[in-house]
């Protein structure tokens, strides 16, 4: 191995300690913005290997980032990690058995255990690098809580953080080997807390006002506003606060809790205004008051096709996992209990007829167990109707992500099947992969400073044609729900 992949190398040194944290993280299942087990351990690792730490960002306290600089600390690229987990999705690993580890307990269904823990790895990849060629740059770990619900890179973004970079990367866990491309909607969550007036309700309703009847009403009038609305919009409610368990009590206080999505940032800013109405008009009807409050809001992403091809460079090049028998048994019966549609996967088959035939082969028409093979390169008009803050870094320096296989090929997003794979061998091998590509992609910016130059032309081109509207207000600060 040359000297050019000693970051590499260095991975395979380091394979068991980031098991080891992507493990530890999986154990600790903490939610968004509580994180603080799962960050001070990223923060301890980190310091080990000799980063900078700056903890805290826009007042987070589990936000924080990890700089290692050589020579004149130019380029500066950063690598995005999380490790939030979401409620209701506590299971034993390396089972395709449906069983809960922690009773009601939480659970890393969307694998941020592993996506921080195989950034950590490709951050002491790149330093390796820099330290042994002599190269000039910085390399920034940014420990990025809440993605679930929190959306720190956005609140980030509000306040600058990205700006100081020349680029930005990022994986997530997945059923493909393939490269994220396109845009996705953009989004904010309002909680809306009703307050009325109790009493008894049947001696004496008349003297209540019932905060409970103040939400049901929002939420239907909310209802009769999805007929008018943009192809691309999305609206989701969840109740947070039924007023109480007494039925014979006009219920005095009630809360419902909105997430409301567009395309574009101005869109949802638009639709937010129409539900603020409906929340209003209820307050007016049932006689309460109304306080709503600012939850998070993300961007919808922007994509940068020379950055995609940097990572797909590194997708390829570097080898694949292999599976042992009992892995591919597993990954098998696991895959058993997942919803199969026989649908082809990649964002490309649904754009490209000729990447759908390779996919299809390739896939074995969609009924293999596990993707153990890179998608054909696609780059183009992906979208997602679902969102998340990567966005809002994108908008502000050129960004680029790329999913690795750490789940089966028909796994549920957010499911205990992928929990279940988050802690397994099948996991870890994922994880690893995952770290070698990003810090592969890295080193290649790094040495070829024409290729960020081409990348940021393409930024600022996109940028051009954006509303720069952020969805996070001047001075709002996440809001933990429940706190």
């Amino acid at each position: 191995m040359s000297i050019r992949d000693c970051h590499l190398k260095e991975i395979d040194l380091k394979e068991n300690k980031i098991i080891e944290i992507s493990h530890k993280i999986w154990e600790y299942a903490e939610l968004s913005l509580k994180e603080f087990r799962s960050s001070a351990l990223l923060v301890e690792k980190l310091e080990e290997a000799g980063f900078k730490i700056r903890k805290g960002y826009s007042g987070i306290p589990t936000a924080f980032s990890g700089a290692f600089s050589y020579g004149t600390g130019k380029p500066v690229i950063g690598i995005l990690g999380e490790f939030d987990a979401l409620s209701g999705l506590s299971q034993k690993a390396g089972t395709a058995v449906k069983e809960e580890l922690v009773k009601n307990g939480s659970g890393h269904g969307c694998g941020h255990n592993m996506l921080g823990a195989a950034s950590f790895g490709a951050a002491l990849g790149v330093k390796k690098y820099l330290e042994e060629t002599h190269t000039d740059g910085t390399v920034v770990f940014y420990g990025c809580p809440g993605e679930e619900g929190g959306a720190s890179k956005a609140f980030m973004a509000r306040d600058g953080v990205w700006d100081e970079l020349d680029a930005a990367l990022t994986w997530h866990p997945g059923r493909t080997n393939e490269i994220t491309t396109g845009t996705n909607n953009s989004c904010v969550q309002v909680l809306y807390e009703f307050t009325g007036v109790a009493s008894h309700a049947a001696g004496n309703p008349e003297e209540g006002r019932s905060a409970l009847d103040a939400v049901e009403l929002m939420n239907v009038g909310v209802n009769y506003l999805r007929e008018h609305m943009k192809p691309d919009c999305r609206i989701h409610y969840a109740m947070v606060d039924g007023g109480g368990l007494s039925p014979n009590v006009v219920q005095p206080h009630a809360s419902v809790l909105y997430m409301i999505r567009a395309c574009k940032v101005r869109d949802t800013l638009a639709l937010q205004k129409r539900v603020d109405a409906c929340a209003e008009g209820a307050s007016l009807m049932t006689g309460t008051s109304l306080r709503k409050i600012f939850v998070d809001g993300t961007s919808n992403a922007l994509p940068n096709t020379t950055l995609e091809r940097v990572l797909y460079q590194s997708l390829t090049k570097i080898p694949l996992p292999s599976y042992s028998d009992a892995e591919l048994n597993y990954l098998k019966e696991l895959d058993g209990t997942c919803p199969n549609t026989g649908e082809i996967p990649g964002h490309g088959a649904k754009y490209d007829p000729a990447i759908r035939e390779q996919t299809r082969i390739l896939s074995e028409s969609g009924t293999k167990s596990v993707n153990d093979f890179v998608m054909p390169f696609y780059s183009g008009n992906e979208f997602s109707p679902g969102s998340s803050d990567v966005g809002d870094v994108s908008r502000r320096t050129p960004t680029a992500e790329f999913t690795a296989v750490t789940f089966p090929a028909h796994a549920p997003g957010h499911s205990w099947q992928n929990v279940s794979a988050g802690a397994s061998s099948v996991g870890d091998k994922g994880t690893v992969f995952a770290a070698k590509v990003l810090a592969d992609a890295a080193v290649t910016l790094f040495s070829s400073p024409s290729v960020l130059g081409e990348a940021k032309a393409e930024f600022d081109r996109r940028m051009k044609c954006e509303d720069p509207q952020s969805p996070i207000p001047d001075g709002a600060v996440p809001y933990v729900i429940g706190e």
